[in-house]
């Protein structure tokens, strides 16, 4: 399969033998490039994002910071619509369908929310963004101890009724065909 982006990164290897032959991995995983493909890369979203994607839809423009490039859950969303646009429009076999288009558009206005940085805006500058609390393991096994009905409760379908319905038919429906000799 090829990447339709003309880039692709090697995935690790599990063994010896994959060693030797690593699968590329066709997909942008920011923290899984080398810094230089990083630095190609971003440069490449840069270029759709403020040459394409803030002058083609003017409603998005309002909604991505200047400052978009600092804020990796932006470049993580900003990247997701970017590759979905390539393989829309580039010709992706899997995005052949007549609706392709549709729901890139519907994928860009789900997404759109999650574009902005509410501080930035605010500010008119970038803020860096909180730092976040170091995991507390402590404060799990805390948790775990006390037996949490989350951890405890019994394994339940919310669905399963339905389904056993849905089997039921199946089953009613197979037991009524002629049988084939």
């Amino acid at each position: 399969m090829s990447d339709p982006t003309g880039l692709a990164v090697l995935a690790p290897a599990t063994d010896d033998n994959q060693r030797d032959n690593p699968e590329p991995i066709t997909r942008w995983v920011w923290r899984a490039m080398e810094p230089s493909d990083r630095e190609t890369r971003l440069m490449e979203l840069t270029g759709w994002v403020d040459e394409w994607l803030i002058k083609a839809h003017p409603k998005i423009h309002r909604k991505v910071p200047r400052c978009w490039h600092q804020h990796e859950d932006i470049i993580e969303h900003l990247t997701a619509l970017f590759l979905g646009w390539v393989r829309t429009y580039a010709g992706d076999p899997a995005k052949s369908s007549a609706r392709a288009e549709i729901e890139w558009i519907t994928s860009m206005h789900a997404l759109a929310p999650h574009l902005a940085s509410p501080n930035c805006e605010a500010h008119k500058v970038h803020q860096a963004e909180p730092a976040r609390p170091a995991p507390n393991g402590e404060a799990l096994e805390q948790w775990m101890d006390t037996d949490p009905e989350f951890l405890t409760a019994p394994a339940q379908h919310p669905a399963q009724a339905e389904l056993s319905r849905m089997v039921a038919a199946a089953r009613a429906a197979e037991a009524a065909k002629p049988q084939q000799n």
